[in-house]
């Protein structure tokens, strides 16, 4: 016998007891999926704020290093082919910079893993610059470490578009 018809065969009054438990059961689901989707979104906002708070911090340690800003968010498309077919993605930068006539594309990292330009997701990304951006180099900026770090990457070669 199915749950439903079960329902049905039951007197009434279970019918409303086995009602009110599953609006209680869903109930407590729905304020569990809020309080977890408010966590997250709490969270992102704090991890937003703190990478705002870096970005700033690290225009000053890149000032006192003799850069000047060019330019913040900066977001460069560019074609990969997929199949022998060109299709366009994007990326975006925390910082341009130049120093000496000279122009790069730095990254801002505040954690652990991140600031390390041989951790795999980095290095792919500071490669993904280097390919994307019309700069002479790529610069790592790690802020827990107060340091800037040229990246370069030797397989290729040293142009600008």
């Amino acid at each position: 016998m199915s749950f439903l018809a079960s329902l049905s065969d039951a007197a009434p009054g279970s019918l409303s007891w086995a009602l009110l438990v599953c609006l209680g059961l869903l109930a407590v689901a729905l304020w569990g999926w809020w309080l977890a989707s408010t966590r997250v979104a709490r969270g992102n906002a704090r991890r937003a704020g703190l990478a705002r708070q870096a970005e700033t911090e690290a225009e000053r340690l890149l000032a006192a290093r003799g850069f000047r800003v060019v330019d913040r968010q900066v977001t460069r498309t560019f074609d990969i082919d997929v199949d022998g077919a060109p299709v366009e993605v994007w990326c975006r930068a925390d910082l341009v910079v130049s120093r000496r006539r000279r122009q790069y594309v730095a990254e801002v990292k505040s954690g652990h893993a991140g600031s390390d330009p041989t951790h795999p997701a980095t290095r792919r990304q500071l490669l993904e610059y280097r390919l994307a951006f019309d700069v002479d180099g790529v610069l790592l900026v790690d802020m827990r470490r107060r340091a800037v770090v040229e990246v370069g990457f030797p397989l290729l070669p040293r142009w600008r578009h």
